[in-house]
């Protein structure tokens, strides 16, 4: 199998995976908006492969769902794309040229704070559209709703992006799907900080949720 035919290959099975973990995997979490995993398996996308290829998995992704899951139409479409592509593009094209760790955290924490800001302007501009609600009503929800679950979905993210790259890409490097790295491992001891820093934040979001649904 060619070069070509294995990213080819890679791509589709990332996108098989972001629409899979997308329909079993959507939580509830404040008025009409949930929050589910498909921006962590897209980001991973676009961190081995690039932006453009984020935005492909992303754009393919979102179009299945709309056709599927999705009871949202045309107009959850368009937000799903503009909500990931504002994250996983963002974070990959940022580690697309600092492929350090440092890269990746300053790429995630940019994905994150870009997502917030852009998912805030279109809310106000599409959800009185979609909802039917005067968009000063709309304008209301912005702070105490739309702003933290934005932040909070981009933290689950982050922390997940971190989590799961390198056991994804170690295992698509076993595969023989992608090729080996060429730059030298980081020392587990910075590996195992990643880890207990991610684990935090995804802790500290859950219980978020979970507070959010008065579960707690």
């Amino acid at each position: 199998m060619n070069s070509k035919m294995k990213k080819l290959t890679t791509l589709a099975m990332l996108s098989a995976i972001a629409y899979v973990v997308m329909a079993v995997g959507r939580i509830p979490v404040v008025l009409f908006l949930k929050y589910d995993p498909k921006d962590v398996i897209i980001t991973i996308g676009g961190f081995i492969f690039g932006p453009l290829s984020a935005f492909a998995i992303s754009l393919l992704v979102s179009l299945i769902e709309m056709f599927t899951v999705s009871d949202t139409g045309f107009i959850g479409f368009v937000m799903n794309v503009i909500s990931t592509c504002s994250f996983a593009c963002t974070a990959a094209y940022i580690y697309e040229r600092k492929r350090t760790l440092k890269g990746a955290i300053i790429g995630l924490i940019s994905g994150v704070l870009l997502m917030t800001g852009v998912m805030l302007l279109w809310n106000y501009l599409i959800t009185p559209i979609y909802l039917g609600y005067p968009r000063e009503a709309v304008a209301k929800m912005l702070i105490p709703a739309f702003l933290p679950f934005n932040l909070l979905k981009g933290g689950l993210n982050a922390a997940l992006t971190m989590l799961l790259y390198k056991p994804l890409v170690n295992s698509l490097r076993r595969s023989n799907l992608i090729p080996p790295s060429t730059q030298s491992k980081p020392k587990s001891k910075i590996n195992i900080g990643v880890m207990l820093v991610s684990g935090l934040i995804l802790i500290t979001c859950l219980l978020f949720i979970l507070a959010l649904n008065g579960t707690i």
